[in-house]
Parts: structure tokens; sequence; C-alpha cells
């Protein structure tokens, strides 16, 4: 297990410096200069020369480049456009918002979705079935924003029941958790009726059910255990994107997170923050699906890895 990680480990490295190409080609790629951002737009042309000289958009891109990924090796990673601050320091400050964010979030689509997967499964065709599957398409086919601006419609503005911005206690964070759970958990929800429905026609659960063994056991102990390699993979894939794409959530609840700040250094054409914060999530999303295939051990022991 400890060879398969550093073996893991090892392979991340070409995988970020191929992010990182990506990162750098489509930043600057991207239209807009930021200098004329930064700059009034009386400004003379030896002011423009000046500023693109102390940013350093005056080298070749390919020297841009590599002082850029050098910097990221040794810690430095760079510093912003708009008021000089470090960007790393910058960024995983404004994670921990964005962290809470994510793991309630997950924490309702989990806890909801692998809980109606299984009783959907167990009683399949019931009106608890039907109704199930309705509510899982229904999330997985209305987009967040929506969602989100319609959860303020009705809790903060008509009932006034709870607010639709902040970050001031644990009532702030229940309607963008919910936003940003509701696709995650009608995911989860059909993953896991799928997974438990081709898990209990197995002949071990109905021997299971033949030694005599309590319903409950065979279901909870035997069915999902073995059902949840495939639930793994999704809830890896949902916390991976869930980190990278808490942009929209955030900027509609106001949310003080590294997705709302993101968005707002992406409007000012801040560089460094923007390739910083991507490279970031990069390689949260690396971590977390290392993090999943580690777990599959865990929950089938029928799993190794040499």
């Amino acid at each position: 297990m400890y060879t398969y990680i550093g073996r893991r480990l090892v392979q991340l490295i070409p995988v970020l410096l191929g992010i990182s190409v990506i990162v750098f080609a489509l930043i600057n790629l991207t239209p807009g200069d930021p200098v004329a951002i930064l700059l009034d737009q009386d400004a003379t042309q030896d002011e423009i020369e000046r500023l693109r000289e102390q940013l350093g958009l005056d080298l070749p891109w390919y020297q841009r480049y590599v002082d850029w990924v050098g910097g990221i090796v040794t810690g430095d990673w760079g510093e912003s456009f708009r008021d000089g601050r470090s960007v790393l320091p910058t960024l995983l400050g404004f994670m921990p918002a964005t962290i809470e964010l994510v793991i309630a979030s997950m924490a309702l689509s989990v806890g909801v979705g692998v809980t109606a997967g299984v009783i959907s499964a167990v009683h399949q065709d019931s009106w608890f079935d039907h109704l199930t599957r309705v509510g899982a398409f229904l999330g997985i086919s209305m987009p967040n924003f929506w969602v989100g601006i319609m959860l303020i419609l009705v809790f903060a503005y008509h009932l006034g029941a709870l607010p639709a911005s902040g970050r001031n206690g644990i009532m702030n964070i229940i309607l963008p958790a919910v936003t940003l759970g509701t696709a995650g958990m009608a995911t989860i929800t059909r993953i896991t009726r799928s997974s438990m429905l081709e898990v209990i026609r197995q002949d071990y659960i109905r021997t299971a059910r033949s030694k005599g063994l309590p319903e409950r056991s065979v279901i909870y102990k035997h069915a999902l255990r073995s059902a949840l390699s495939a639930v793994l993979t999704v809830i890896g894939l949902q916390l991976g994107f869930r980190l990278g794409g808490t942009v929209i959530v955030e900027t509609v609840f106001a949310w003080p997170g590294i997705g709302r700040f993101a968005y707002q250094r992406m409007m000012q054409r801040d560089h460094p923050m923007i390739m910083g914060n991507l490279l970031l999530f990069a390689t949260m999303f690396c971590l977390v699906n290392l993090m999943v295939d580690v777990t599959y051990a865990l929950v089938d022991p029928r799993i190794r890895y040499d």
C-alpha cells in the first residue's frame, strides 16, 4: 500500500506539470490586458511600458513560464497584480470557508443520497422508489445557480427563515450547502440504487439470508459494503469537482471563499492569482482521487494494491 501511494505521488509530478502548461497557456491567451485594467485610460505609453516591465509582462512567454514554475517549486507562487499580496498565503486564507462549504454539502449529499439509494433499491418499484427516481432526475437537471436563486427567493425573501448571504453562523451555510449538494445528492442516489440492485441479486447475499442473518445485517453489512466501491468513485469525483466548482454558489450567496475570490480576480485580470488558484484546485483534485483509490482497499477487502 505504501509503495502504491508513493508511486502515485510520483506520478502526480508530470500530471501537475502538464496542468501548469495548460493553465499558463489559457490565462495568457485570454483576451484582455491586465495593464490596461490597472492603469487609467489616460495613461501614457511610457507608463504602460514601465508597468509591463515591472510586472514582467515584457518578457517572452517561455521565460515567464519557466520563472513561474520555478517559483512554484520553491514555494513562491508570485504576487498579485492588483495589490502585491503573495499568491499562496492569500489563497490558503480563503480555503477554510470553501472547505467548510464543501464538507457541509458533501455530508448532505452522501447522507441523503446513500440512504435514499439503499431504501429505493430494497423497496424497488414502491412509491418511495418512484419518488426517489423522479427527485434524482430533477436534481441532476436543475443548474445550481437556479437552485440557489430559488432557495433565496423562498426561504430568505418570502419566508425570512434563513439568511441569503454572508458567513456569520451555522444558519448561513444551509442554503449554499443545499444548493451545492443538490446535483451530487441526485447522482449518488442513482449510483447507490443501481449498485445495490446489482449486489442484492448476487449468490452470496442469498446465502447470507439463508443462514438466517437479520435483513438489516444483510443489507448494510454485506450488500452495502460491496456496493460502496462504485459509490466511492462518484463521491471522490464529486468532492474533487466541488472543491473547484464553488465559484457560482459562492458568488450567488456572497460566501467569502476561494471560489468567489477567484471570480473577482478573473474580472480584474489578476493573472498570478488566477493561475495559482487553478493550480491549487488541480493539486487538490489529484490528491482526492488518490485518497479514493486508497479507500477502496479499506472498504472492499477483495481489492489489493501490489
